[in-house]
C-alpha cells in the first residue's frame, strides 16, 4: 500500500508548513492527484486519517481532485491518450497515440500536489 508512504510524506510537509506559521489547527487540505499515480483516493483518505490522529491535522477536511493524464507523441499529438485494447498490462496500460498509433509519452497525470492548506494561525 504505497498510499500510506506517499500520504506520510504529504502529512509531514503539511505539518512542517503549519509549524513555520505557528498554526494552531489545520482545517482543510486540498490535494490534486494525477490519473497515473496509481494512488487510490479511499486509501489516501484512510492514511490521512491515521496519520493526522493526535496532531493539529486531526479532523481536517481532505479534498482530493484528479488531474487528467495527457500524453504527447513524436507525430505532434498532445492530449488525452487512448489505451491499447490488447495490452498485457492491467495496472499500467501501454499508451498509444490516438492520432498515429505510436507509443505516447506521459506528460501529465503523474503528479501529487498539495494545492491548498487552510490554517488557523494566531492574530498578528
Amino acid at each position: 500500500m504505497h498510499e500510506f508512504s506517499v500520504m506520510s510524506q504529504i502529512v509531514d510537509s503539511i505539518l512542517e508548513e503549519a509549524k513555520k506559521r505557528d498554526a494552531r489547527k489545520i482545517e482543510q487540505v486540498d490535494l490534486e492527484i494525477g490519473d497515473y499515480t496509481m494512488l487510490g483516493h479511499e486509501q489516501m483518505r484512510f492514511a490521512f486519517d491515521v496519520l493526522a490522529k493526535d496532531t493539529i491535522l486531526e479532523g481536517a477536511e481532505l479534498n482530493i481532485t484528479t488531474r487528467p493524464g495527457r500524453v504527447e507523441c513524436s507525430c505532434g499529438y498532445e492530449g488525452s491518450p487512448s489505451v491499447s485494447e490488447d495490452s498485457p498490462h492491467k495496472v499500467v496500460p501501454i499508451l498509444e497515440c490516438p492520432k498515429c498509433g505510436g507509443v505516447a509519452k506521459i506528460v501529465a497525470g503523474r503528479e501529487c500536489i498539495i494545492r491548498n492548506i487552510r490554517l488557523v494561525v494566531p492574530d498578528v
